[in-house]
């Protein structure tokens, strides 16, 4: 019997498991489902890893052969270093699987679905990396993201609906994890921001305010509010990484002059000239700090590049060629 490949399917049943319980709306505490089955998806897949990397006898305790090791012990000894944001991520949960049901409420969904959804991306991403499985095979790629509460966490309705206990226990961690999603980047939390905006179209609007001069509290309207830290995070280099990596996934070979031809930055220049990526802000963040800008992309830009050379890989680059010296860009609408 193949041990890893056993726990690599119990492993898929179980993450499948997670994300049905969480974004089922009958299952009122979700909470809990999402985080027992998710850890059980990450051991299993774990334990599979293992296996196969260090051998049957590294999943068990050493003193007892009837017995293997915790989903705590497996993080500690695959993610060796104990500031990844990954590894934080997965013992922040397994803190909440730990948790007495006692002190789970469902307001603890809006404290923990940046973690969860973290959780899943970064599952997919280990499982493609150690077992070379596309989970967007096994579910659909639509159903991977989590549903979130439109809500805020409001103190003052936490303490009036719990007793002192719980409602304290939830405000304290609530508090401690903020600035520790600001410190750390996507494997740890994805941010999930209530951004206002100010329109005149009452029927696009999903809420209505009004300005009141007497009010106490004191606001600025702001017109826009973008962090390229989180928007355009891809420099050149990262978007041919994450392009070739999504090409080899899709099985789409790029030929050129007849030969096999891999991606390059040369290649990413050409699409950037050719559609005038670096003009467009939904693609493209100027910085300006320096005499020189530098340039850095979004997700977007990665999408649409890809979607470019699926339409005709066999092409693509030598159309791009002989046309780059035209003196009007590709007329491309984002």
């Amino acid at each position: 019997m193949d041990i890893a490949q056993k726990l690599i399917d119990k492993s898929k049943e179980a993450f499948i498991m997670s994300i049905e319980v969480y974004n089922k709306p009958s299952i009122k505490y979700r909470v809990e489902g999402f985080s027992f089955f998710i850890c059980n998806a990450w051991e299993l897949m774990l334990k599979a890893h293992m296996i196969k990397k260090f051998g049957n006898d590294s999943i068990y305790y050493s003193d007892n052969r009837n017995r293997t090791i915790t989903l705590e012990n497996c993080i500690k000894k695959v993610f060796t270093n104990d500031k990844d944001p990954l590894r934080k991520n997965l013992e922040k949960i397994v803190e909440l699987r730990n948790t007495s049901t006692h002190f789970v409420t469902e307001e603890y969904e809006m404290i923990y679905i940046p973690l969860f959804q973290a959780a899943v991306f970064n599952f997919i991403e280990k499982m493609s990396a150690f077992h070379n499985v596309d989970m967007s095979a096994v579910i659909p790629q639509n159903f991977l993201t989590l549903t979130v509460s439109l809500n805020s966490l409001n103190y003052d309705e936490i303490r009036a609906k719990y007793p002192t206990e719980i409602a304290e226990k939830m405000i304290s961690f609530s508090e401690e994890l903020n600035p520790v999603i600001s410190e750390n980047n996507n494997h740890f939390a994805i941010r999930i921001d209530h951004r206002y905006y100010i329109t005149k179209d009452k029927d696009s609007a999903s809420v209505s305010v009004r300005v009141d001069s007497n009010a106490e509290t004191p606001v600025r309207i702001i017109k826009e509010l973008k962090d390229p830290n989180d928007t355009h995070k891809y420099n050149c280099k990262k978007c041919c990484v994450e392009i070739t990596k999504r090409l080899d996934k899709l099985g789409v070979k790029i030929r050129h002059n007849g030969n096999e031809h891999r991606f390059t930055s040369n290649d990413f220049n050409l699409f950037c000239k050719y559609y005038d990526i670096k003009s467009n802000p939904k693609l493209c963040y100027v910085h300006k700090i320096y005499s020189q800008p530098s340039y850095t992309y979004s997700i977007q830009t990665i999408d649409f590049i890809v979607d470019e050379i699926r339409k005709d890989p066999e092409n693509i680059i030598r159309v791009l060629k002989e046309q780059k010296n035209k003196s009007t860009p590709g007329a491309k609408e984002f």
